[in-house]
């Protein structure tokens, strides 16, 4: 049973079992969870990662793809104790670069929003900032970004996991 605002953080590096541990939390909470999706299809070999990820939903999913607009997209939901899982900011942030969105604007929308969201708001996201530093700068400041949007949800957030070779660690739990 979903209570109000309860926000959850998944993170894990790139084929950690992640997203899945998150639709199974997701299902867990309601029958019918919407899933948004972040991800572009710049090519057949992320046409093929979408298509995975799509095939593994069974159709009791409401699935949405929005690369920039999330914020958005997550107000209208917000009605009814929705569960819904977002998968994944790494990729929205992506998004945002490459788009030259105002990034500060885009994070802070998003954090008003989801304090705001009256169910369960699921993010997936890949856990960037524990490797190498990148050498170029739009690298650079991509992880810089995505460690400060994860390091900002985990603040607000009920509960967050990092999944590594497929099992889940809590690194937060509170009601």
């Amino acid at each position: 049973m979903t209570t109000k605002n309860k926000i959850i953080l998944v993170l894990g590096g790139a084929r950690s079992g992640k997203s899945a541990f998150a639709e199974q939390m997701a299902l867990e909470r309601t029958a019918a969870p919407i899933y948004l999706a972040t991800g572009r299809a710049w090519d057949d070999e992320m046409m093929s990662r979408i298509d995975k990820h799509k095939a593994r939903r069974e159709t009791n999913w409401k699935s949405f793809e929005e690369p920039l607009e999330v914020s958005q997209f997550i107000q209208s939901k917000s009605k009814g104790s929705e569960t819904l899982l977002l998968d994944c900011l790494t990729l929205w942030v992506t998004n945002l670069m490459l788009d030259e969105q105002e990034i500060e604007l885009a994070f802070q929308d998003l954090l008003t929003t989801i304090t705001s969201f009256d169910g369960t708001i699921i993010f997936v996201s890949n856990e960037i900032g524990m490797g190498i530093v990148p050498e170029n700068k739009m690298a650079r400041e991509f992880r810089d970004y995505i460690g400060d949007l994860h390091r900002r949800i985990a603040d607000i957030a009920n509960e967050v996991y990092l999944v590594v070779a497929g099992i889940p660690m809590t690194v937060k739990k509170s009601d």
